[in-house]
């Protein structure tokens, strides 16, 4: 088996901090996943359905490669991509990597991945590598707790090589370290100014708060025209809840970066907003639950209070992002 030394594996609950976690812990960098996101600029919004999609897709977080790129360039770190439509350079690419003695991430659809039980295709997914031998891939993963979990080499390659939304040309990446890691007082504050800057501008109405508004309206649409609101609806309260989001879509993972940094990094203009992200992410799980009562029973009537607590969340991280805006602008 050829395998990195003296890895450890980064333990999360969101697949892309829990696979760059993985690569920064190994250039002795520990930082918690709470953070990470945090100063990932990671919170944001998106409702998107298109004609190829079975039902619209609810995500509460910036676009996917973006998270790793803002960490990396926000600690002062050499982040390097490779993309190749060709299976066997993206495969040597792996292998230089891990022969190197460097942790490597991936980017692939979890679809083909051995060990996901529930099939749905979905190519944003981030892991880790650390090894390889003859016939298996060794991942980091969110999958399970301690991480470590492996596949074949066919389907790691089927995986990298998918194609659909948010899908890369068998991209993976590593990092390594330019210098001493920036000031994080520093860090923290001007990565909430950009990520509230980003969330409050959205180019179009489906994302931010604007989105989370059109949402109150087009759940009613959505409920109207699906061919099987039990699997949709249900669905979509797991992706919420479960499904590598840290719960309450993402809002408790930035609960908890705001939290750290007013505890560890004593940023006490943080409190309000924190107290506000302590509301909005009991207010995302409710909704998660409102999403399965729907599914269960199909009854419309929920859909009034579901559509009536999209508008006030619209609302409420609006004013939210507002206020640290205003705490974190630079001077």
């Amino acid at each position: 088996m050829h395998q990195v030394k003296h890895f450890k594996a980064f333990e999360g609950q969101h697949c892309e901090t829990t696979a760059t976690g993985s690569l920064l812990k190994h250039l002795g960098i520990n930082i918690s996943e709470a953070m990470l996101f945090g100063i990932g600029e990671g919170l944001g919004y998106i409702y998107w359905k298109m004609k190829n999609m079975d039902f619209p897709f609810i995500g509460g977080r910036i676009k996917t490669d973006i998270l790793t790129q803002n960490i990396c360039k926000n600690l002062n770190l050499k982040l390097e991509i490779k993309e190749t439509g060709s299976m066997k350079k993206a495969w040597e690419n792996v292998v230089n990597t891990i022969d190197q003695d460097q942790v490597v991430g991936l980017k692939l659809d979890c679809y083909h991945l051995d060990y996901f039980t529930n099939k749905i295709h979905f190519a944003g997914h981030y892991v880790a590598m650390y090894g390889y031998d003859e016939s298996q891939a060794y991942l980091v993963d969110t999958v399970q707790q301690g991480g470590m979990v492996s596949t074949s080499l066919s389907n790691l390659a089927l995986a990298r090589n998918e194609r659909g939304p948010m899908s890369s040309k068998n991209l993976s990446y590593t990092i390594t370290k330019n210098a001493a890691l920036p000031a994080m007082k520093h860090v923290i504050t001007a990565a909430i100014y950009r990520n509230a800057i980003d969330y409050l501008n959205p180019p179009i109405k489906n994302f931010g708060f604007k989105g989370i508004a059109k949402t109150a309206s087009e759940i009613y649409k959505w409920f109207d025209t699906s061919k099987n609101v039990k699997y949709e609806f249900e669905t979509s309260a797991m992706l919420m809840e479960r499904a590598g989001t840290g719960g309450a879509l993402f809002r408790n993972l930035y609960r908890d970066f705001l939290k750290v940094s007013i505890e560890k990094h004593t940023l006490n203009m943080l409190q309000p907003a924190y107290e506000r992200f302590i509301e909005h992410a009991k207010d995302w799980s409710q909704l998660a639950e409102l999403f399965a009562t729907i599914g269960k029973t199909g009854n419309r009537q929920y859909m009034d209070e579901a559509a009536q607590l999209l508008r006030s969340l619209s609302e409420a991280e609006k004013q939210s992002m507002e206020l640290l805006q205003q705490v974190c602008r630079p001077d």
